[in-house]
């Protein structure tokens, strides 16, 4: 349960440093890229054993970092895309939402046993998720779209954000299950990092060949504070998919409805974000989905 815990402290963390992201007007690309760098080499420094890099290459997982390095850079793309299109909201709760893939991965596919009452408190964390997400539309904004004659939404960058982050939680749970020892966790998550910088260095590189991309010093110190909490974050969700005593069903719940609750109590006590009548009944159902599923 404590690297449960510790993968929820670190995930809202993450939350914070990206809303400080919006008020120092950091460039969100240029961190996060950078952040894979600082991640990698937080990995090395809490590495115990010493790292041979000829012997890492021909672990079984070594290929898979960059097949998630790739799907870290692409979900950051399509989010940024989601966002700009279809609005924070729908973004945020598309991501939110694909807790439903790696769920239906580990009960049908690995098989992993569950309770009627957690899975009750599965079905509830999802109407948690979108009740507490949920934002009132902005009348200005649909006025706008209605003298542009934008009469449908495209909604392909959402569901791909929605199946895209899905992936790579799931994707993570099975490479874990299947390829990492526990002894390989810290690597595993290292060289992950590692790839993900290194395939977004060269989309920087061909930004800032094509002049779309402006570096600025404020972006690296971005990259710094990402770059810690992003690492355990991973590390610690790992370790927690690691407990054989809880299903990888129960753990992708139990995290994604805690940072949602943490979060959306930290953006109302500190950053006095206003709420609506439906988010305080996600709250609600957050708090009755983990009663459920933690029991």
């Amino acid at each position: 349960m404590l690297h449960l815990f510790l993968a929820v402290v670190f995930a809202v963390l993450l939350f914070i440093v990206f809303k400080t992201f919006t008020k120092f007007k950091i460039d969100t690309l240029q961190a996060i890229i950078f952040n894979y760098l600082v991640a990698f080499f937080v990995g090395l420094l809490f590495e115990k054993n010493p790292i041979s890099l000829s012997h890492v290459i021909y672990k079984s997982w070594f290929p898979l970092c960059f097949y998630l390095g790739i799907l870290f850079i692409s979900i950051f793309f399509t989010m940024g895309q989601t966002s700009q299109k279809n609005g924070v909201t729908v973004a945020s709760v598309a991501s939110k939402m694909s807790l439903i893939i790696p769920v239906i991965f580990g009960i049908y596919y690995l098989k992993e046993w569950t309770t009627p009452l957690k899975t009750i408190g599965i079905l509830i964390a999802l109407l948690a998720v979108y009740y507490t997400t949920k934002k009132e539309k902005e009348k200005e904004k649909e006025k706008e779209k209605e003298k542009n004659n934008i009469a449908t939404t495209n909604y392909s960058y959402p569901i791909l954000l929605f199946l895209g982050s899905g992936i790579i939680d799931t994707s993570i749970h099975y490479i874990q299950k299947t390829y990492v020892n526990p002894s390989d966790t810290g690597l595993f998550s290292t060289f992950t990092f590692l790839s993900a910088f290194i395939i977004g260095f060269f989309v920087v590189t061909y930004q800032w060949m094509t002049k779309k991309l402006h570096f600025q010093f404020k972006n690296i110190l971005g990259g710094i504070l990402l770059g810690v909490p992003n690492y355990f974050s991973m590390y610690f969700l790992i370790r927690a998919l690691q407990n054989d005593k809880i299903s990888s069903a129960n753990i992708f719940t139990l995290i994604n409805i805690s940072v949602i609750l943490c979060t959306t109590i930290i953006g109302l006590l500190i950053y006095k974000e206003k709420l609506k009548k439906y988010n305080y009944l996600g709250i609600l159902l957050a708090i009755i989905a983990l009663i459920l599923v933690s029991a």
